[in-house]
């Protein structure tokens, strides 16, 4: 969609597929629809007479962004390849490969760009559900400055009118779910092959005393209900212990253990500017994808770490995980969770 409204607008457009997914690797865990994106990418730029090429990402995809994801599941983390895929990649390497030959880059993430003192700010998109500012809070303010966002200032509803209205192929399809490299492979089979199996126990963190057996910590993530096979649930995953192969798991997820109002992030990283200390003070931040932002304080801390204190309280910070921080609507940047603290 994109591409047709730049198009419309009399811009000139070149259209780019980036293969990433190594797909004769784990081609018989699940399939990768990636020939369906390009029979449809092909129709749509054969019909505007748009040129195509097709770029091949897949080795410096595999290093930077699944050898990453791996590293941190093995390490009892909770990873966002999503973050790490558009600063590495998709605004990172791709940069590199089509050189300076363009004046700017479109992407389809629902995002815009705000101006402020002659700077250029990632911002929040009008449609608040939609709104990927969170998937893009790792870009770095070179990257930022190139990339334009043709879908930031439409709803989804609109967006499908439009399809419509173009008459493109995909009118009709679903939008794309899950982790930007696993394709319609599942999540636990990615992981297995990966790293196989390794029995241990489920404790109930309440009492102490072990309910269950699972196959492996690394399967599981803080906050995670769906996949813990045990009677008397629902259950959720409160903690793991990594060198013990443990993970605590609650039926009420409300103890002080739980429920916090506080965590630690480190390597903050910042979009265009470092934020002052009146921000700091009257940030928002988002602890995971989605509308949802909690009102915050950010203490920093040495060695590019923080404190953030959130008004309210949530029952999942996964260490691992990015916490992304926003002024208003403008996304400032983000750091990765280390640990939460008890309230």
């Amino acid at each position: 969609m994109a591409l047709k409204l730049l198009q419309r607008e009399g811009h000139e457009v070149t259209a780019f597929y980036l293969k990433i997914w190594l797909e004769d690797e784990l081609s018989f865990l699940g399939n990768c629809p990636w020939e369906e994106d390009l029979s449809y990418l092909r129709e749509i730029c054969a019909a505007g007479a748009i040129p195509l090429q097709i770029v091949n990402l897949q080795q410096e995809y595999h290093r930077q962004v699944v050898a990453y994801a791996l590293r941190e599941i093995r390490a009892g983390r909770t990873p966002n390849s999503d973050l790490l895929c558009n600063s590495k990649v998709k605004f990172g390497k791709f940069y590199e490969v089509i050189g300076d030959g363009f004046d700017a880059v479109a992407s389809g993430h629902y995002a815009e760009k705000t101006v402020l003192d002659g700077k250029q700010y990632l911002s929040r998109a009008k449609d608040t559900w939609k709104d990927q500012t969170y998937f893009l809070a790792h870009l770095n303010n070179q990257q930022l400055e190139k990339a334009i966002f043709p879908l930031g200032s439409y709803l989804k509803s609109e967006v499908r009118q439009l399809a419509e209205d173009f008459a493109l192929p995909n009118k009709n399809r679903r939008d794309s779910q899950g982790i930007c490299f696993l394709g319609k492979i599942k999540y636990n089979d990615f992981v297995r092959y990966h790293l196989g199996e390794k029995p241990g126990d489920f404790i109930d963190i309440d009492s102490g005393t072990k309910v269950g057996q699972h196959r492996g910590y690394w399967f599981f993530t803080i906050g995670q209900r769906k996949g813990i096979e045990l009677s008397g649930g629902p259950w959720f995953v409160v903690a793991k212990d990594v060198d013990k192969n443990l993970v605590y798991i609650s039926r009420t997820y409300r103890s002080a253990e739980q429920i916090r109002d506080t965590f630690t992030v480190g390597e903050l990283h910042w979009i265009t500017a470092s934020p002052g200390a009146a921000e700091l003070s009257t940030l928002q931040v988002k602890v995971r994808h989605g509308p949802h932002s909690y009102p915050a304080t950010l203490n920093l801390l040495p060695g590019q770490r923080g404190e953030v204190h959130i008004t309210g309280c949530d029952q999942g910070f996964a260490p691992g995980q990015f916490a992304v921080f926003y002024s208003g609507s403008v996304c400032l940047g983000c750091g990765t969770i280390e640990s939460g603290h008890s309230m």
